[in-house]
């Protein structure tokens, strides 16, 4: 006879040490000659990002030792931080950021001696300084083009960004004058420039305030001047209501980009000169994303001739597969595959993998990226188009645990307001050596992505089966105003923010308890950053969750403006007149349920400063509550020791809300 144990009581060998120690996930994908370069997260090593380098024999290596950190601070979520090319001798040059100073350096890993990385950008002691993004080797200028993104005063929108030149040889390492800014035309925000193959046009994304970059971007083309500056600017794709996200040449020298003008972000081809667009892929299907950082790639063409009969690159009318490109596609995740734009024919690869993240990498005919499934966590995979043979480059290793404590996700469709759909992954309980109690439902977690232009995927993620494993369930909601369902789904949060969020989420934790999959009195809210927003909302508007854990929330409208970064200043202006009705601080008083607050103590987009005004509604109320603050955590944890602390006392307040024992945890003190 199967044993059984109350929900919440599970053993499991999935502890926090473990859920925090595989936390995050590799990115920005680069070819350095025949080598795949990347960078990945250490939260053992301080939580920073290593930068790693795939050998042609796929050995991996860690190329800087700690405290080396490589990450960008540009929009204070970062952009892609690392450049790379093979040269003739000497082997390869490296340009990278160092999130300590933000600083551009330049390393020669294989040089004799081993020389220390050198500095190629100086220090600024003007507000948050100078920060650098998306790098791009011009050796023949002997420059590196990127995102320059200047500090003008002491508050965080007293900022300019601009596509800039910075000079190899170091010259411009103790000189601003030495950084050479490539066009005078000004943008609040803009990507970096993507040469054409021949070098003579640039193409870029462009936005300015208060449009955030899914609502509006505008893709500029220039011609390069023989002096290397941009001139002739003129935009050729999207507009206010219109969002490119990406945009590259084709090796043929097309220009393609992605724009959801058909109200799904799809692929095009676009005439550099009448800004005539084509189409590629007609399909309610997204293959792009909100461009949260500048960098973030969903395609990425093939070189000339890539691809071959038979494989996952089927050949073109034209040739061998000519002008393949490679695209992340799907409705609510997702999966690679290689288009043929001549035909629109698309080919997806093989594999387990069910969700890729925005990042490509070419390699003649193969394309790297990283991926994940309900099965294994992300990890770096490599197709090649010539066969359509797709493998992981084996970074990842074992299992860390027995496969079987993995929760098995449920992609589901719940009835909203309105009748309207509710897209949600649920986690039930999972245990491989227990059965489930007969006279008990099991307490479920309603998890509450950020952004809140952002979604989640059915994928393998230790911090929930870190729950599901000890028999408390997980319903992941892709509420409305999440991407990866089409620009109507998304702009279902527009002025609705605290509302359509808050009712979605409710929507999916009731109708969980009603068809007694969730017990209604042990029902939960989790969220951090826009998720934190939210669950705090979610406990001041409804008596749905018995608890809940508020993670570096956004708790006030006008904070959002006055407190926090440059690119979502102006997110909200829709709510600066509705404060009262919506903001967690002002409605404070209205939360009765447990709760636990977790807050970096260096978080630059939602400063501490909220969640201790927040807090001080509560002072002598009753309501049992905790506020944990972490020194040295910014927007998002990344330490091993912080992780574990959060996911301990988050298990310990629903042990204390729900009923059940957790000896093998801390106890997290509620004050009243």
């Amino acid at each position: 006879m199967v044993p059984t144990a109350p929900y919440g009581s599970w053993p499991s060998p999935i502890d926090a040490e473990l859920a925090a120690g595989l936390d995050g996930r590799p990115e920005y994908l680069g070819a350095v000659g025949e080598e795949l370069w990347w960078t990945e997260p250490r939260p053992a090593e301080g939580g920073r990002r290593a930068l790693v380098r795939s050998r042609a024999d796929g050995r991996a290596e860690t190329v800087l030792p700690p405290p080396w950190n490589v990450r960008s601070r540009v929009v204070e979520y970062g952009g892609r931080p690392w450049a790379g090319a093979e040269r003739p001798a000497g082997g390869p040059l490296v340009l990278f950021v160092h999130f300590d100073d933000q600083r551009l350096y330049a390393y020669e890993p294989d040089a004799p001696g081993a020389p220390a990385p050198r500095p190629l950008t100086p220090l600024s002691a003007v507000g948050g300084g100078l920060r650098w993004a998306e790098p791009v080797l011009c050796p023949e200028r002997g420059e590196v083009w990127c995102v320059l993104e200047e500090f003008t005063g002491p508050r965080p929108t007293d900022v300019r960004r601009v596509a800039a030149a910075v000079p190899l040889d170091g010259s411009a390492a103790g000189d601003r004058t030495a950084v050479r800014e490539l066009t005078d035309a000004r943008h609040r925000f803009t990507t970096g420039p993507r040469l054409s193959p021949d070098g003579r046009r640039s193409a870029r994304l462009v936005w300015d305030h208060p449009r955030m970059p899914w609502d509006g971007t505008e893709l500029k083309v220039a011609d390069v001047t023989a002096e290397g500056t941009l001139t002739g600017e003129r935009t050729v794709l999207g507009g206010p209501g219109e969002s490119v996200a990406q945009a590259d040449w084709a090796a043929d020298g097309g220009l393609l980009a992605v724009s959801d003008r058909s109200g799904w972000w799809n692929p095009y081809r676009v005439d550099p000169d009448t800004g005539e667009a084509v189409n590629l892929c007609p399909r309610e299907e997204e293959f792009g994303g909100p461009l949260w950082k500048p960098g973030l790639t969903w395609f990425a063409p093939l070189a000339d001739g890539a691809g071959g009969e038979g494989g996952a690159g089927r050949p073109a009318a034209g040739g061998v597969g000519t002008g393949l490109v490679a695209v992340l596609h799907g409705r609510g995740a997702s999966v690679l595959g290689i288009l043929d734009p001549e035909s629109g024919d698309l080919v997806d690869a093989a594999g387990p993998w069910t969700h890729w993240q925005p990042t490509l990498a070419v390699r003649g005919t193969r394309v790297a990226g990283v991926a994940a499934s309900p099965r294994s966590a992300y990890e770096v995979v490599e197709l090649d188009t010539a066969t359509g043979h797709a493998r992981a480059l084996g970074v990842r290793g074992a299992d860390p645990v027995d496969p079987a404590y993995y929760p098995e996700p449920q992609s589901r469709t719940f009835t909203g307001p309105d009748n309207r759909e509710i897209h949600a992954h649920v986690y039930p309980p999972h245990h491989p050596a227990l059965g489930v109690p007969a006279d008990e439902l099991p307490p479920y977690v309603v998890w509450v992505h950020g952004g809140p232009t952002e979604h989640v995927a059915p994928i393998l993620d230790l911090h929930i089966a870190y729950f599901t494993s000890r028999g408390i369930g997980v319903a992941q909601v892709n509420y409305g105003g999440s991407t990866g369902y089409g620009r109507a789904y998304r702009e279902r949060l527009r002025e609705q923010w605290g509302i359509v969020d808050v009712e979605d989420c409710a929507a999916v934790a009731r109708a969980l308890a009603a068809e007694g999959t969730a017990d209604p009195a042990r029902l939960a809210v989790r969220g951090g950053s826009a998720g934190g927003w939210t669950t705090a909302a979610s406990l001041a508007g409804t008596r749905t969750y018995a608890c809940g854990t508020i993670i570096y929330p956004v708790l006030d409208v006008t904070g959002i403006a006055q407190e926090t970064h440059d690119l979502e200043s102006r997110y909200l202006p829709d709510l600066a007149a509705r404060r009262a009705q919506r903001s967690p601080l002002t409605r404070a008083d209205r939360i009765i349920a447990p709760f636990v607050l977790l807050q970096g103590l260096d978080d630059p987009v939602c400063p501490p400063a909220q969640a201790e005004r927040f807090l001080a509604r509560f002072a002598g109320r009753g309501i049992p509550h905790a506020y944990l603050a972490f020194e040295g955590e910014g927007h998002g944890f990344r330490r091993a020791q912080t992780m574990v602390r959060a996911l301990e006392a988050e298990l310990s307040l629903y042990a204390q809300t729900f009923g059940f024992e957790r000896p093998d945890v801390p106890r997290l003190e509620l004050r009243k």
